[in-house]
């Protein structure tokens, strides 16, 4: 992984859509994978960026990372305050309080970076969504929906916004996509109870999940790391 490399792009536009702006660090030339990786709130695209090299993945993996970074937005349990978010949060939720705006805008930006990562070659069958705390809200919210085959589908520390409409919003295409979800015992910030609510939703729908757990607080730990490393292999052969 030391062949790593990483860059940041502006804002840019394709078929005249302007993208979000993202971190991008690529394992190989031509990589043939892609994970589209979104933070938490208040971060940005940097934040999982030093994580690559402890993921274990083979030398020969050709995989690209995009680590988009949210828009600015005043966020409500934050007292207002301005920070990188994918939608404001008025309470942690799975339904109550949502900001259906937001969220929907965030799909729609994010849906954008996998049809840019399927016209520069990559298909949609190998490209993995992933996400921490409410960027792993979204990769679940617009994993689940996509109407293209996914590689997989990553959720850290997340939780599930409108599960209520999951069965009439799901994509057939979607439906067997295996997911990771991970979360830590000792969260404070999104309750663990609400990453077993994911993990009970998902297995009704039989979707292949692989769950973890770990004695942590909002993070992700060294531990998580390995199994995510090992559970990208598995989404790559």
């Amino acid at each position: 992984m030391n062949n790593s490399k990483s860059a940041d792009s502006t804002e840019q536009e394709s078929d005249g859509v302007k993208l979000l702006e993202t971190v991008e660090v690529t394992t190989a030339d031509s990589p043939e994978f892609a994970v589209i990786w979104m933070h938490g709130l208040g971060a940005d695209g940097h934040d999982f960026e030093p994580i690559i090299p402890f993921l274990g993945l083979p030398p020969e993996a050709a995989v690209r990372f995009v680590f988009p970074h949210a828009l600015m937005r005043p966020i409500t349990i934050n007292g207002g305050a301005v920070m990188r978010a994918w939608y404001d949060i008025i309470e942690i939720s799975a339904s109550k309080g949502q900001d259906e705006a937001g969220i929907q805008h965030s799909a729609v930006k994010v849906q954008e970076l996998i049809e840019r990562e399927i016209a520069r070659g990559i298909p949609a069958e190998k490209i993995i969504l992933a996400g921490f705390s409410q960027g792993g809200a979204m990769a679940l919210h617009v994993g689940l929906r996509f109407p293209k085959k996914l590689a997989g589908i990553m959720a850290l520390s997340a939780y599930l916004v409108f599960p209520e409409r999951l069965d009439a919003e799901l994509s057939p295409q979607n439906s067997a996509t295996p997911v990771f979800i991970g979360h830590g015992t000792q969260d404070p910030m999104v309750p663990f109870s609400l990453g077993q609510a994911v993990k009970a939703e998902l297995e009704k729908g039989q979707w292949p999940v692989e769950w973890h757990s770990y004695p942590i607080p909002h993070s992700v730990s060294q531990a998580e790391i390995a199994d995510i490393g090992r559970w990208l292999k598995t989404c790559f052969i």
